[in-house]
This record gives structure tokens, C-alpha cells and sequence, in this order.
């Protein structure tokens, strides 16, 4: 991490290539989950993380590091702080695309348009 003249930049270890079973399982894992939603607010480091779920912040990184390596979640340091935020953009999309996804809307719309 280089930071000159308080110019930033980010960790960039994403890869393109993912297993979406993966991304889906560890985004829905009940604790990880919850990191999640904590960076729909935007950045937050890595102690703040840590004290709202009463992890270590090693945890933290370990939770999310998979999620980090693939682009999803943003991992950046500044003054030896991790400060991690969500690519809203990037979740949003594995999880439209996933098919159970599809179908559980589907089967909503269908329900609804019944109901009405």
C-alpha cells in the first residue's frame, strides 16, 4: 500500500474469475452477513467491525477475504488500519444472476399477480 501525498490505493488482488456457490455462501453466512450490511452505509475499519460483531479483527479479515480477493468487498489501509466497503454493484449482481435468485421472484410475481 503506497500512500503519497494522502493519495490512497487500494489493495488490488481481484481476479475475475469466481465460484459463485462460493460468493453466495460466504454473503450469506449469518456472521458475515451481518459484516455485510454494516458496509451498506459505506467504509468502515476493521476495529468498528470487529466491536459490532464481537469478532477480532483478524476474523474480520479472514470473513471477508475471500469476498475481497474477487473485487466484492473493497479492502484499503490507511495509517496500518483496514478499512473495508462494499462494491453494492458487484453483490447485487451475483446474487441477481443466480438462479434460485430468478426463480424465488418469479414465483413471487406469480403469487401477487394471483393475489390481485
Amino acid at each position: 500500500m503506497i500512500n503519497l501525498l494522502g493519495f490512497i490505493r487500494p489493495k488490488i488482488l481481484m481476479s475475475n474469475s469466481f465460484d459463485r456457490e462460493k460468493v453466495l455462501e460466504v454473503m450469506f453466512d449469518p456472521i458475515t452477513s451481518t459484516i455485510i450490511a454494516e458496509l451498506e452505509d459505506g467504509e468502515k475499519n476493521s476495529s468498528y467491525l470487529a466491536e459490532k460483531s464481537s469478532l477480532s479483527e483478524e476474523d474480520i479479515n479472514e470473513r471477508l477475504s475471500y469476498l475481497v480477493a474477487h473485487g466484492f468487498i473493497v479492502e484499503k489501509s490507511i495509517d496500518e488500519k483496514k478499512i473495508y466497503s462494499a462494491d453494492k454493484n458487484k453483490l447485487t449482481k451475483v446474487i441477481e444472476n443466480d438462479d434460485n435468485f430468478g426463480a424465488a421472484i418469479e414465483g413471487l410475481e406469480k403469487l401477487d399477480s394471483f393475489l390481485n
